[in-house]
């Protein structure tokens, strides 16, 4: 479908790197459902912080995921060159760099889309970046910092000039976060003038809406985030409606079960039994948020305190929901 350095990725859709979310165990499980390219949750640059026991999960190698890609995110063009070369020792082999995470806790340090507003430092950055490492860099952005200040053409020529081999933009700007429309636009008029492999982001939620945003943008793949916590069988869905035109039917609740189990299983391996049981609770969260009785069911569900009665909790919600099924 397009390449990213040496690499072909054979998907038009992609899974958005989000922090608190894209760990290991759910990359592999929507890697498995299709998503043609899956990326770690940002990692910061500041190695020295690296010890921790968050950057030590956020740090982990795919292992059975190619080509793996970290991002990392920070605004400091040669603490980013550092983490990019350390993260490369460590076997990654895209480094994706992040410019468009607008969490204030983020953005305060000069990180995230708040580099949008200084574009000087956006282009050490990403030089110090792509000159510091042999592997592919890419890059995250939004359309810019706020309505008033709409420079991702701007950044996103700047970018390929220096060597960056795909871009991902989100159609919203920093100051809108996560609320109000999505503008494509902008997305649009990038792909007018880079040749590197652009990825559409915002609120695409259905095979429909990939495939209108495809269009519109002519962007190359989209990439979804929020879509797919608790549905990463969206990659699959929305791959067979772009390939073929069609939809596949409706996910069975058996599978539903098996998908929430197994992951499940590789939160608690992961994690271990404290921190997998209190991650586990929001994936179920996700996953019930659209079941009828998923939201009482939740409420007790998120009171377990072992692996074991998590998994006899879900076993026996789906039970009775088969049973609901059947009658009906």
């Amino acid at each position: 479908m397009f390449q990213i350095g040496p690499y072909n990725i054979d998907s038009k859709v992609i899974l958005a790197p989000m922090a608190g979310v894209t760990d290991q165990p759910f990359r592999t499980l929507c890697n498995q459902f299709g998503a043609g390219l899956v990326t770690s949750e940002m990692v910061t640059s500041d190695t020295k912080l690296w010890s921790s026991r968050k950057s030590s999960f956020r740090l982990a190698a795919d292992t059975n995921i190619e080509p793996r890609s970290v991002q990392i995110a920070g605004g400091d063009a040669q603490m980013m060159a550092h983490a990019a070369i350390m993260n490369v020792q460590r076997g990654a082999q895209i480094i994706d760099i992040n410019m468009g995470c607008p969490a204030k806790k983020v953005c305060r340090k000069a990180a995230g889309s708040a580099l949008l507003k200084d574009e000087p430092l956006v282009r050490s950055i990403l030089e110090a970046v792509v000159n510091a490492v042999d592997v592919p860099v890419t890059l995250k952005i939004r359309t810019g910092w706020d309505k008033q200040n709409i420079n991702a053409i701007t950044i996103a020529k700047m970018a390929e000039d220096i060597g960056i081999k795909a871009l991902a933009v989100h159609g919203r700007t920093r100051a809108c976060a996560f609320k109000g429309e999505v503008e494509y636009q902008t997305i649009a008029d990038i792909a007018k003038v880079i040749d590197i492999p652009l990825f559409a982001n915002g609120d695409i939620t259905s095979p429909e809406k990939a495939r209108e945003v495809l269009e519109f943008t002519q962007a190359d793949a989209v990439m979804l985030g929020r879509a797919a916590q608790g549905r990463p069988w969206i990659f699959r869905e929305v791959d067979h409606y772009l390939t073929y035109g069609e939809h596949l039917a409706a996910v069975e609740l058996s599978e539903i079960k098996q998908t929430m189990t197994e992951h499940l299983h590789a939160l608690h391996l992961f994690y271990g039994d404290y921190l997998g049981v209190r991650i586990a609770r929001k994936h179920v969260g996700w996953y019930l948020q659209s079941v009828e009785e998923g939201k009482k069911f939740r409420s007790g569900f998120n009171k377990l305190e072992t692996q074991d009665q998590q998994l006899a909790a879900i076993e026996h919600f789906f039970a009775n929901a088969q049973l609901i099924t059947t009658a009906a």
